[in-house]
């Protein structure tokens, strides 16, 4: 269970900055599992802590020479679950009637799209131990940004309800 890739990523709803760990899936290693721990400052808005669990599928490769890869489409799901007081898997039953919310306050399920330029570090640095480094960027908005959007058009664009975080990915 030793994963293939280390994460770093600043922003894109899972936190102001993340650090996480990822798994090539399939026999194609088109399929990327990653598992992220961010955290939001105080001064950003609130101390939170987050968990992720991401799951992208790269669907097309644009070689570049010998030294690397583009990937300019990579659709994906991931679910992200915010630690804080304040927030909870569920409302209070006692609070509030079966089913007045019927979302969670801590889980949010999103969709994203993201792109990644690979380096293939063995034709770049054969000796640095590494197989490649990669540039990604994703875009991404959730079920409550979604529902909050078709609910109100009039005062809500849709560059309110999508994020966007970037983040380096080095493989082993």
């Amino acid at each position: 269970m030793v994963p293939d890739n280390a994460i770093v990523q600043f922003a894109g709803s899972i936190g102001y900055f993340s650090v996480g760990a990822g798994y090539d899936l399939f026999k194609n290693k088109k399929g990327i599992l990653d598992f992220n721990y961010g955290y939001v400052p105080a001064s950003k808005g609130g101390e939170l802590h987050i968990v992720t669990a991401k799951f992208a599928y790269k669907f097309y490769e644009i070689k570049l020479k010998d030294w690397g890869k583009f990937y300019p489409f990579n659709p994906g799901f991931f679910a992200t679950y915010t630690f804080h007081p304040e927030l909870s898997f569920a409302f209070d039953k006692e609070l509030y009637p079966d089913k007045y919310y019927y979302w969670s306050e801590a889980l949010r399920p999103h969709l994203s799209i993201g792109n990644e330029l690979e380096f293939d570090m063995k034709k770049i640095w054969k000796d640095s131990g590494v197989k490649a480094i990669s540039i990604y960027s994703e875009i991404n908005t959730n079920d409550f940004y979604l529902i909050n959007y078709f609910q109100n058009t009039s005062a809500l664009t849709l560059a309110d309800i999508f994020q966007l975080g970037i983040g380096l990915r080095v493989k082993f």
